[in-house]
């Protein structure tokens, strides 16, 4: 039998929204028929809601590759059933959680939309019940089709993987640099439909390998050769960003770019992305980025570092043995992660 309303599926994995304090003041995760209860509210949604936690729900300061996958197979699982999808996540790796999502789903048809709190739902003046409300509205797909992993935070509809935590304080806790925000929600939410992915051609693929064998290097004036070598020398390191100056600059000296040569030549790859919170990686622009260019470090554009760790573990952990096809998909958007190509 045809089912008459949109459904909505939430996937609790913790974090700020669904915590309450204990006898010392500090934060811990509680039940999610507790946050429905917190915002009743929801029983006037014109969609149907059903609900499902992780076997341990988190502070997602420990989130880590295999939550993820965990997440995935919970929405793979139940991607027939329902119109859209909600992930209740804390906001300190929720940049990482969707831009991890968005790699490894894959002609994504449906919204997946990922939104916490500043403030758990307990407080007077928690931002939570706002933000549930307006992403169950986007991922019911009731009022625009929105094919791909976002975070709703604030008023605010983001792609995932160009989203990045900016505040620990305030209630805009996330921007987009690169890219415009995909809907704003004021009296009604409004949607920016050319902003959009396209709704996929293909059937859906989930790809779930995460090779963890990565590291980042964030360059400062004064960093030491022995500082970076020892990170180039980790075991079994298969994977390196490196946070670079403006777009794409790096120290000239000798010894640096010898120590990234070697282990690009044991097989290491290494991205460059910017360290500036807007703008792009430009290899050659200035003489300072021409040796990177030049011994095969490859360019980023303009990926967030969220997205940048994320797609290099993706690409890693689901086509290990093609180093060269990791390269050249480092450079591409997969899913709308970089500008211009």
């Amino acid at each position: 039998m045809e089912r008459m309303n949109n459904k909505v599926l939430i996937v609790y994995t913790g974090g700020t929204i669904g915590m309450v304090q204990d006898e010392n003041g500090s934060l811990h995760p509680f039940a999610l028929d507790r946050i429905i209860d917190a915002v009743p509210q929801l029983k006037a949604c014109a969609y149907d809601i059903d609900s499902v936690t992780l076997d341990n729900i988190i502070d997602s300061s420990n989130m880590t590759p295999s939550l993820w996958v965990d997440i995935a197979e919970i929405i793979e699982r139940e991607y027939e059933r329902y119109d859209g999808f909600v992930v209740l996540h804390g906001t300190d790796t929720m940049a990482y959680t969707a831009s991890a999502l968005s790699f490894m789903f894959k002609n994504l048809g449906k919204p997946i939309v990922l939104t916490g709190s500043q403030l758990p739902l307990g407080m007077l003046r928690s931002d939570g019940r706002e933000n549930i409300i307006c992403a169950l509205e986007v991922a019911s797909g009731r009022l625009a089709r929105v094919p791909e992993v976002c975070i709703f935070f604030e008023s605010h509809l983001y792609r995932g993987n160009r989203s990045t935590k900016t505040s620990a304080e305030n209630f805009d806790a996330f921007e987009s640099y690169n890219y415009p925000s995909l809907a704003k929600a004021g009296i009604n939410i409004t949607f920016k439909e050319h902003l959009l992915l396209p709704l996929p051609a293909e059937p859906l693929t989930v790809r779930k390998g995460f090779d963890r064998r990565v590291a980042i290097l964030k360059l400062f004036p004064g960093i030491t050769e022995a500082v970076v070598r020892s990170v180039l020398a980790t075991p079994d390191l298969q994977g390196v960003v490196i946070e670079t100056y403006g777009s794409g600059n790096a120290p000239t000296d000798g010894w640096f770019i010898d120590a990234l040569e070697a282990a690009i030549q044991r097989g290491v790859i290494v991205l460059n992305v910017t360290q500036c919170k807007a703008g792009a990686v430009k290899m050659r622009q200035y003489a300072a980025s021409c040796d990177l260019d030049r011994i095969g470090v490859v360019g980023g554009g303009d990926i967030t570092i969220e997205a940048a760790i994320t797609k290099l573990m993706y690409l890693l952990g689901n086509f290990p043995s093609d180093k060269e096809h990791i390269k050249i998909r480092l450079g591409q958007s997969l899913r709308g992660e970089i500008t211009g190509n």
